[in-house]
């Protein structure tokens, strides 16, 4: 038996859906505005996962304009073990402002995990998190939040089941099965599970914030009625405080932060089975800063072991509702990789880390390639932009962690800049760039930050970069950073001094009191900006992601 410690994937991994299919097991998560979308997960042991691929690569998929944290919500996996066909549910949020959430939800399927995937089939602007279920008779029944509007209305609004025709996306008749299992409220993620005769559906709720939990509800018939988890709690929680907010929009809950709990915002699960009939349920959860409410990772994938009651009601292995961040994994002893979400590609065979992703836009090669080993990187708008940030970014795995790579740059003009950052959105981030002295004589590095928007330029901190080529690296410690530089083969130096980067958080930025600014998470990143004829490039010789 292993022990595992949560995260068993760190770092912006929301949403999971997990599946096992024969001895593999797979997860994929949401990916809001970043591209490639969806991301797909591996593992053989539950224990340790590595990143296969991603569902969407299409270039139909446009993300551009995109307002945090908008875009590619919820990914549900389900196979068809009669036409032996993974599918894949995903929404797509287009809108969230006025509180109105407008989102298409479409199906993909596949013979297998790695693709080639189907076109998107629609299948409803009902609402958003859609779920397919595939019973035995050979129907297929599809389980989503159905978004409320009208005032007056328990927000966010009843679950609703329906049947569906996965040739042509058709809805068969929609019913309202349930509005939630417990006083919590912000019921959404609907997943149907079905074991000794009856239907489990199992619910997120709470909001995605400190009050967040896993509810459950069962009928003998799918379309209910639905009886509720006799705890009248969530099944699975950080916080397991009892809570009234039926009605409540989906807000931080930051009085249900529990000192006691190393691992928060538990909630949004999804069931699996092993083969020798253990059950775990993989959900989000957050790790926030020290003696803060600030979580910079974002939300992240953890594990935690259930069973079966023996009058026929799911429970954590324990028998509480709590979430562990220390789990027993049955039936191996293989022990967790610490290393296995560090990075050091030098962009070797042409090719780059597959874990890269980009915000609001397509990896395309019009814009970054590999070219005699060098990841080049043309610029063109700058970082506050929404369209097209060139920007080519990996998920921060860690709270104690440096980034490190190493470029050469030749601008001609002042808005042409190169180098390393971190990055949140586009109101958010920090950036250590080569650039023109700002007399358009000789290059220099320097600072450029955006904070809630604002841009600030450490004018005063700056040196002089000879032979166009520097190393750069961010230290990054509990969301404080440094950056160190050196040129050719010479001693590391330190360019500022220490700086606060805790608001790159789903906290700290831009939300509503009392709302989560975003539900994303921290990304470094290596990039170039060219508000000029858009023909200079960054040359990245490597970079280097190393989690302590």
């Amino acid at each position: 038996m292993s022990t595992i410690t949560n995260p068993i994937i760190p770092g912006m991994a929301p949403d999971p859906s997990i599946l096992r299919v024969g001895n593999d097991y797979y997860i994929a998560t949401s990916t809001f505005h970043w591209q490639p979308a969806i991301q797909l997960f591996h593992s053989t042991d539950l224990v340790n996962w590595q990143l296969l691929d991603y569902a969407l690569k299409d270039t139909d998929l446009n993300l551009q304009g995109t307002n945090t944290p908008a875009g590619i919500w919820a990914p549900h996996l389900s196979y068809d073990a009669k036409n032996k066909k993974f599918w894949l549910t995903y929404c797509h949020v287009q809108n969230m402002a006025g509180r109105e959430f407008n989102a298409e939800s479409y199906a993909i399927c596949a013979d297998s995990l790695t693709g080639p995937w189907s076109k998107p089939l629609y299948l409803t602007s009902i609402g958003f998190d859609p779920s397919l279920f595939h019973d035995e008779n050979g129907k297929h029944y599809l389980a989503v939040l159905e978004w409320e509007t009208r005032e007056g209305y328990q927000a966010p609004g009843h679950i609703v089941i329906s049947e569906v025709d996965l040739t042509t996306g058709k809805v068969k008749g929609w019913h309202r099965v349930t509005s939630g299992f417990t006083s919590r409220g912000c019921v959404e993620a609907p997943q149907i599970y079905k074991h000794n005769g009856y239907y489990y559906l199992l619910l997120a709720s709470g909001g995605t914030g400190y009050a967040h939990g896993v509810e459950l509800g069962r009928a003998k018939e799918i379309f209910g009625p639905y009886e509720a988890d006799p705890t009248h709690e969530p099944i699975i929680t950080s916080s397991p405080h009892h809570l009234f907010s039926l009605g409540d929009p989906d807000a931080g809950h930051f009085e249900m932060y529990n000192p006691n709990s190393p691992i928060q915002k538990a909630g949004h699960g999804s069931l699996v089975e092993t083969p020798d009939g253990s059950w775990y349920i993989a959900h989000l959860m957050s790790r926030p800063l020290a003696g803060t409410k600030l979580n910079p990772l974002g939300r992240e994938t953890g594990l935690q072991r259930m069973h079966w009651t023996a009058d026929g009601w799911l429970e954590m292995a324990d028998g509480s509702n709590f979430a562990k961040q220390t789990v027993q994994i049955a039936g191996t002893d293989t022990q967790q990789d610490i290393h296995n979400f560090d990075i050091d590609d030098h962009f070797a065979n042409g090719q780059y880390d597959k874990r890269f992703m980009t915000p609001y836009h397509k990896q395309d090669q019009d814009w970054v390639k590999v070219v005699n080993h060098r990841l080049s990187i043309s610029g063109r708008n700058s970082f506050f932009s929404q369209v097209s940030p060139s920007i080519m970014a990996t998920r921060a795995t860690s709270l104690n962690y440096h980034v490190q790579t190493k470029l050469e740059f030749h601008p001609t003009h002042y808005s042409e800049t190169a180098g390393l950052g971190l990055y949140y959105d586009a109101n958010n981030w920090f950036y250590v760039r080569l650039c023109q002295a700002d007399n358009e004589q000789g290059l220099v590095l320097r600072v450029l930050q955006a904070k809630l928007g604002q841009r600030i330029d450490y004018l005063f901190d700056e040196v002089s970069v000879p032979a166009n080529t520097a190393e750069i690296r961010i230290n990054y410690h509990n969301g404080i950073a440094t950056v160190n530089y050196r040129f050719a083969d010479g001693d590391w130096a330190q360019l500022g001094q220490e700086f606060d980067l805790t608001y790159l958080s789903d906290e700290g930025v831009n939300g509503e009191p009392g709302e989560i600014g975003g539900f994303t998470g921290l990304f470094n990143f290596i990039g170039a900006v060219d508000a000029y004829e858009h023909q200079s490039h960054g040359d990245f010789a490597y970079y280097q992601v190393k989690n302590d």
